[in-house]
């Protein structure tokens, strides 16, 4: 029985082997470019990138958390010491020096300080 040959040396030729190669080549130029093929319905890299709205909101509640809660604070110390015992503490600062003057200037009695004092003070008198 003779050997059948197939295509070039000896190997199978299939014709469409050089458009295989071709795409493949494509491929990877645009995988070193970064680009890449998802399929519907998988994860790629484009769903783990930050956008900048996102990173943005993740600084705007700790900052707002923080500062409520020294409101919260401030208000809660006018309270318990008193509105002339408070002012007097804060005067005492702002003749200080250095971080002094900037603690008084923080530790103002604003008004939202005097109405979380105020909420304090009508919710522990309903209590009664």
């Amino acid at each position: 029985m003779a050997r059948r040959r197939h295509g070039l040396d000896g190997y199978m030729f299939d014709p469409n082997i050089q458009d295989f190669y071709e795409r493949v080549g494509r491929l990877n130029k645009a995988h070193a470019r970064g680009q890449g093929f998802v399929a519907a319905g998988l994860l790629s890299r484009a769903d783990y990138r930050r956008t900048p709205r996102a990173t943005r909101i993740k600084l705007i509640f700790p900052i707002a958390f923080i500062i409520l809660a020294g409101i919260a604070l401030k208000g809660t110390v006018y309270y318990f010491v008193g509105p002339q015992t408070y002012e007097a503490r804060v005067s005492e600062l702002q003749n200080g020096q250095g971080f002094d003057r900037l603690g008084a200037a923080i530790m103002q009695a604003d008004p939202a300080t005097r109405w979380v004092a105020g909420a304090i003070r009508e919710s522990l008198t309903s209590l009664r």
